[in-house]
């Protein structure tokens, strides 16, 4: 017996769903594409930005800094012995915290 398939080719139900995986092949490698490039073309922008400090941050006698963080209009030094200090933006020291840790 001769199983090969008839002359028409695909039935009419095969067909279309051959044509919507095509389509969703399409769409999907558009996208990945769209997602690339967009990485690409935007991320150096965001990387390439650098917080300023102000020049005249002092940290008190015997501080070393661990951590630092910039808010709207002040930045955050954490220092090894357990202080958060907040400066202002020309330098000046604004406040100072006592970190209190779990023993």
């Amino acid at each position: 017996m001769d199983q090969t398939p008839a002359a028409e080719g695909l039935p009419p139900s095969l067909r279309f769903l051959k044509w919507l995986v095509i389509v969703l092949t399409l769409t999907m490698i558009g996208g990945v594409i769209t997602v690339v490039s967009l990485l690409v073309t935007r991320m150096p922008e965001s990387l390439g930005v650098v917080p300023q400090l102000p020049p005249g941050i002092l940290l008190p006698d015997g501080a070393k800094a661990q951590a630092v963080t910039l808010g709207h209009g002040w930045v955050g030094v954490v220092t090894e012995d357990d202080r958060f200090l907040i400066y202002g933006e020309d330098g000046t020291l604004r406040q100072e915290m006592v970190i209190q840790t779990p023993k």
